[in-house]
């Protein structure tokens, strides 16, 4: 492993290639080369360590040590052989293989893994040396296979685990956020920490803590317990500790963040996140519905990523989207929101035109990040105003609130009973009775119900009458006044003759 310049790979999500090739140029990294969810650039080995410390929007920074061209499995195997290993690996050294393929030569990344296991233990074997062993968790080193139709890439993995797992998360609800598309989001947004954010349903917390160390400026791996690259030959310790230590980029940040869930148990498990990452200082947390919200801060950013509808019902995905919608136009005046789903029935709940757009992949949904600028008036008004400088005197105009938002939160949260805004908790106004009405029968319930048909099957044992039994015992037929009987009868029995 040289010292010198060389070529890395940073990983990341669909559409956050831009955020992601910006943070990396701020870094100091050159040659930087936008592709399909990744950005290639060239650095040193301090420029590896500050991109896995640093980067909001990387899953893995990857160091490649190998390019070939393969069309068999075959092939694979004996140009993987062909590699010095024990540059890389010993004998008492684990080792694991992550392999990603998009080819019609390797179908299989399964199989390409198996193979190159392979060549690689036999590559010490031969030699008469004991071969180092395959650990899947936790190993010493951690080996990338890329395969582009024929182009074979051989990368050590210098993070080991996802940088998204952060290290703060000590709890979690139902399908939580992933960081680094939260962090994306909010560079999408513009954030800064200039104002401040509100998120009306924050789930876990995780918005809420990537916009407070982004406000911060903290770095995404304080939290960290390790990283790959520390199990390498040439792993320089103080350098990383230089890296870790230097606290000289981070800022003061003097606005608020607010988060509110319906859920007391989620405002809890969001809590213990935010006492984790060290910011319950900028971070106010409350149990309340978004129906709930009566105000809210001056100009601030609203993030959120609502319920898309994959555990909810259509009408109550329906309502969320719809109060959120009528909150944003009456509470949130002057702000700008930004908001991820893949609920196309639910963006159109919410009744607002969005000024911009833009996709993006929550694990394998396909979602739209969508903003709403919210203003009072005309929208062409409105754009005049932006353009002309006067949007802040338009909002400054706005009525003065008896108390400001930010006192009125931090007074809730401070309170004993801290989910007193929760709907299934809050006490309920009693309704005034109403008069009982009379009960009006139709017709058809005046009409006299028939007499029930008498039977001698009432206690056990007795035995049931059927046919011309039944009839003559119990059934009694009218008889005309106006007709014989005698003829009546003769007529009868000639019918029934005749049919006989």
């Amino acid at each position: 492993m040289e010292n010198s310049n060389f070529k890395l790979v940073a990983k990341t999500f669909q559409g956050v290639e831009e955020e992601l090739a910006a943070e990396i140029s701020q870094l100091g990294g050159e040659d930087i080369t936008i592709g399909k969810r990744m950005v290639s650039f060239v650095g040193d080995k301090e420029l590896m360590y500050r991109a896995n410390f640093f980067c909001r929007t990387a899953l893995r920074i990857l160091k490649p040590i190998y390019t070939f061209e393969a069309n068999s499995t075959d092939e694979l195997y004996n140009k993987i052989k062909e590699y010095n290993w024990e540059e890389i690996l010993s004998p008492k050294s684990t080792f694991t293989i992550d392999s990603v393929v998009n080819s019609e030569d390797f179908k299989n990344s399964r199989f390409v893994t198996y193979r190159a296991k392979d060549a690689i233990v036999d590559y010490f074997t031969d030699k008469g040396k004991e071969r180092p062993s395959v650990r899947l968790t936790n190993p010493d080193i951690y080996i990338n296979i890329h395969i582009s139709h024929n182009e074979c890439t051989v990368s050590l993995d210098s993070s080991g685990e996802s940088l998204h797992k952060r290290g703060y998360r000590v709890a979690q609800t139902e399908a939580p956020i992933n960081e680094v598309l939260a962090a994306a989001m909010l560079l999408k947004a513009g954030w800064d920490g200039s104002s401040d954010f509100v998120d009306p349903m924050c789930g876990s917390g995780t918005i809420l803590i990537e916009a407070a160390m982004i406000a911060t400026n903290t770095p995404p791996g304080i939290y960290r317990q390790g990283y790959a690259f520390e199990k390498w030959s040439d792993f320089d310790a103080d350098l990383l500790h230089e890296i870790y230590n230097d606290d000289s980029a981070e800022r003061e940040f003097n606005n608020k963040i607010y988060g509110a869930d319906i859920n007391p148990q989620v405002i809890e498990v969001a809590t213990k996140n935010v006492k984790s990452a060290g910011m319950e200082r900028y971070i106010s947390l409350e149990a309340r519905s978004i129906q709930r919200w009566e105000e809210a801060p001056q100009n601030c950013m609203v993030v959120t990523n609502p319920p898309y509808g994959e555990r909810l019902k259509p009408r109550d995905l329906e309502d969320i989207y719809e109060a959120l919608g009528g909150k944003l136009k009456h509470i949130f005046l002057g702000c700008s929101a930004w908001i991820i789903s893949s609920s196309r029935e639910g963006f159109d709940k919410i009744g607002l035109k969005p000024s911009q757009k833009i996709k993006m992949m929550n694990g394998a949904l396909e979602c739209e990040l969508r903003e709403y600028q919210i203003f009072g008036g005309k929208y062409n008004q409105h754009k005049k105003d932006i353009a002309e400088g006067k949007k802040e005197d338009r909002r400054e105009k706005r009525a003065p609130k008896k108390e400001s938002f930010k006192r009125e939160f931090e007074k809730k949260d401070k309170e004993k009973k801290n989910y007193r805004f929760d709907d299934r908790t809050a006490p309920k106004k009693e309704k005034p009775s109403k008069p009982k009405r009379e009960k009006v029968f139709s017709k058809r319930e005046n009409k006299p119900k028939p007499a029930p048909v008498p039977t001698e099957n009432f206690e056990r044992g007795k035995r049931e009458l059927h046919g011309d039994e039944f009839v003559s015992k119990f059934v009694t037929f009218r008889k005309p006044t106006m007709i014989d009987e005698s003829a009546t009868e003769n007529k009868q029995f000639r019918k029934r003759k005749n049919k006989e």
